[in-house]
């Protein structure tokens, strides 16, 4: 069946001219009902087709299309494939948290591409003019469905699901690698049976002969790794000697190279021909590598494959390997999820990996399944082999996983809290009630059903009573006299930011037990003029989180993490939480971090800069101005890696790391002075002209405040009193802004406003028993990463 015959308007949006027998069998359902579809088949089967018939028939009616991708690196590699679809006039957007969001592209966009954590997070803020996007969507595809059964992000892509539905009701596809109870999800969705397939292994396009090797395991993990490596070549190498190719899956990007030129080496040992020795033409092609360390491997037929590689990288390894030019790829396990590159023989070296948030995880009977969903070439293989090398001890689990595959469970009760206090902050749950109709939208329930001993499901109401409660009282919902719940603004609080619920207690925390103590200016952890809190305890905070629960410190990190902090007193601290705290510590001094470190860092550096938006905003609503402008300056430091005096810098559009240290080095600390040197002083600090010039007006964009102390006493009689104004003037920009008036260290006055043209604030002088009165004026930008501006008056008492 030609793909032109049955689409004429969107045969050039297909990568191939005629549909396969899957796809056949879908296409009723897919373009000639309305109800939602549901479709469990192999890998390589054909899915992604699928998802683009569904994607074209939302189109032809005018409609927007939502595909929701596993990974965030998928979203990318999409964006690039569906190119055809731009071709058409049609515009393919992507929305993920690496990407500052346009709104307005967003809500033209034809078809949308987002992650499910980005979903979850657009759809909490869908009544807000920035996401209101996400209510228009026509069709919704789900790729790699089974992920609902994932630990940390299975729940994530269940509630955003039912929540989406709630909200515009469009027409969800969702799509599946082999799973046993299929019609389950199906249940979910409401996807009638004939909208529901279930393709079997007949579907494949090359059989697959799957099985688990062991090894010897040792005393030393890094002499583990060869063996399995040596275990993996003894499996790859007949194949190599027949013209087939291997593709090997790794823990991490760090072991696809070192594996790769490992497996080099061992390969010449063995005298195992590969095709691309002595190629000269292949010899000349790879010289476009942009790597070193992958040309070198590349010319002997082994290469390696992962996130971390430039698209011209990755793109030309994927070509060769098609080719047959690479014979032998190292990967990490997302390569599994996206491009089709399969191998007629596929290993999986390592069944854990280590997770810079959560230390060494098992790796997930979903991704094994869909790696080894990888071997077999079709058109060049009848057969394909596919291999698990593990330790004795866990042999028969994956034999069993091989055998019978897994049946997708339900992960929403680990994470039921978190989610409800979600929906209650949302609005859409006001009662007991309410969240027992939520619940019915969920594939916990459904699963609930099906398994209700293994899921308790006959106390399901007790348990959701019990959660209500303990929200209640860890302060994030109220309860009314009629039964109503209400989140409070610590729910709210909590729910947009994407907390976890232990993480916001703690910030909330924070904030009660700030105390009126000032740094050392001259620190480098010092806090901001009128701040009640420190640095470092922003830091601290942030590095108890729970979201870092898990980090872990090898022994090889110790000594860096000892020096990161040296003169902190970290005694209450484990080592995890102690190496998040050297990370973010070093990263907000001019980005000094250990090399030690910096393998887990930048993962670290930008879930911390999500925490430290959201502890801005608790202290902003629960503590001062200037607390939460000690957390924006601290969240502007390390994102771009500059030390203190150089943050308010980075609030100048187009002024980041590189140039603000520059500046400061030249003299210039802040947008005043940048102001105040003009387009000709930025020239001589060794800036171009025009850059100069757009740096100059960026900095005039920016609140700048100067203070009239008027006819303010030098000196007062003992007894005496007079109430004098002091005027704070924004010669710049409007902003929101916090002014605090304090003498002789104690707070006499602090307010919030937004700061327009001027504000005049009462200041009480007054001939108390001290001989000296000390009045400090400071005013902080809690939204800037602007050093307060502190001004002090002394008045002497006469006796």
């Amino acid at each position: 069946m030609e793909v032109a015959e049955v689409l004429p308007d969107f045969a050039d949006a297909f990568a191939f001219e005629a549909f396969n027998e899957m796809q056949r069998e879908a296409l009723p359902a897919l373009l000639e009902r309305e109800e939602n579809v549901v479709a469990s088949a192999p890998t390589a089967s054909g899915k992604t087709a699928l998802a683009e018939l569904a994607i074209c028939n939302a189109l032809a009616e005018g409609g927007t299309a939502l595909f929701i991708a596993p990974l965030r690196a998928l979203t990318n590699e999409k964006e690039a494939d569906w190119d055809r679809f731009e071709s058409m006039d049609y515009s393919v957007y992507v929305v993920t948290g690496e990407r500052d969001l346009n709104p307005r592209r967003a809500k033209h966009a034809d078809i949308l591409v987002m992650t499910p954590e980005k979903l979850d997070s657009a759809t909490r803020k869908h009544d807000s003019p920035r996401y209101d996007f996400v209510t228009d969507v026509d069709v919704c595809v789900i790729d790699e469905v089974h992920l609902l059964d994932a630990d940390r992000r299975g729940s994530v892509l269940e509630v955003t699901v039912s929540r989406l539905r709630r909200l515009c009701d469009p027409r969800v596809v969702a799509l599946s690698a082999t799973m046993p109870n299929v019609d389950d999800v199906a249940a979910w969705l409401d996807a009638p049976p004939a909208c529901t397939f279930e393709f079997g292994d007949e579907y494949r396009p090359v059989d697959l002969n799957a099985g688990v090797k062991t090894y010897t395991h040792g005393e030393n993990s890094f002499a583990d790794k060869y063996r399995r490596l040596y275990r993996a070549l003894d499996l790859a190498e007949p194949h190599f000697r027949e013209d087939g190719q291997a593709l090997v899956f790794v823990a991490s990007r760090q072991d696809t190279v070192q594996a790769a030129k490992k497996a080099r080496d061992e390969i010449g040992e063995r005298d195992v021909p590969m095709g691309a020795r002595g190629d000269y033409d292949f010899h000349t092609e790879t010289k476009r590598l942009e790597n070193d360390t992958l040309r070198n491997s590349a010319l002997d037929g082994v290469g390696f494959h992962h996130a971390g590689l430039s698209k011209n990288d990755k793109d030309l390894i994927e070509e060769w390997f098609k080719e047959g030019k690479i014979e032998l790829l190292f990967s990490t396990s997302t390569l599994a999820w996206g491009v089709n590159l399969p191998a007629r023989c596929v290993v999986i070296r390592d069944t854990k990996y280590h997770d810079p948030l959560e230390g060494e995880v098992d790796m997930s009977p979903l991704d094994i399944l869909q790696m080894l969903g990888r071997a077999g070439r079709p058109g060049y293989d009848d057969v394909g082999y596919g291999w698990v090398v593990c330790d004795g001890a866990e042999a028969d689990d994956y034999r069993r996983l091989l055998r019978e595959g897994k049946e997708i469970e339900s992960r929403l009760a680990d994470s039921l809290q978190t989610h409800l206090n979600a929906e209650i902050a949302m609005g859409t749950i006001t009662g007991l009630e309410d969240v027992m109709d939520w619940l019915e939208t969920t594939f916990y329930y459904v699963r609930g059903q099906s398994r209700p001993e293994s899921y308790d499901f006959q106390n399901l109401r007790r348990r959701v009573r019990d959660c209500l409660e303990e929200l209640v009282e860890q302060g994030f919902v109220e309860t009314g006299e009629d039964l109503s719940v209400e989140a409070t603004p610590r729910g709210v609080l909590a729910s947009t930011y994407y907390l976890r619920l232990e993480t916001a207690v703690g910030f909330a925390e924070l904030c009660d037990g700030a105390v009126g103590t000032e740094g050392d200016d001259d620190s480098t952890t010092a806090s901001a003029p009128g701040t009640t809190l420190e640095a470092d305890d922003v830091l601290e905070a942030v590095a108890t989180a729970g979201e870092f629960d898990s980090v872990s410190a090898r022994q090889s990190e110790r000594d860096a993490i000892n020096a990161a902090l040296l003169g902190q007193d970290t005694g209450d601290l484990d080592a995890g939480q102690r190496k998040v705290l050297a990370i973010l510590r070093s990263a907000a001094n001019d980005d000094n971090t250990p090399p030690d470190l910096r393998s887990d860092a930048w993962v670290i550096r930008q879930n911390a800069l999500r925490l430290l938006a959201a502890l801005r905003a608790f202290l902003d609503r629960f503590a001062t101005p200037h607390d939460a402008n000690l957390a924006r300056r601290l969240e502007a430091r390390i994102e771009n890696g500059v030390a203190d005096n150089a943050a308010g810098l980075t609030a100048i559009d187009g002024v980041a790391s590189g140039r603000a240290s520059k500046l400061s080095k030249e003299g210039l600390s802040t947008p005043g002075d940048v102001v105040a040197a003009g387009v000709s002083g930025l020239r001589d600090a060794g800036l171009g002209e025009s850059i100069a010039e757009r740096i100059y007006e960026g900095a005039q964009t920016l609140p700048a405040v100067e203070l009239e102390w008027g006819d303010f006493p030098e000196t007062i009689g003992a007894g005496e009193n007079t109430v004098q104004e002091v005027r704070i003037r924004n010669v710049g920009e409007p902003a929101r802004a916090g002014i605090r008036v304090t003498v002789n260290d104690v707070e006499m006055t602090s307010t919030s406003t937004y700061l327009r043209d001027s504000e005049t604030v009462p200041v009480g002088v007054f001939g108390a028993n001290a001989d000296e009165l000390e009045y400090t004026v400071s005013v902080a930008f809690p939204e800037e990463p602007l050093r307060p501006l502190e001004e002090r008056r002394t008045v002497e008492v006469r006796r």
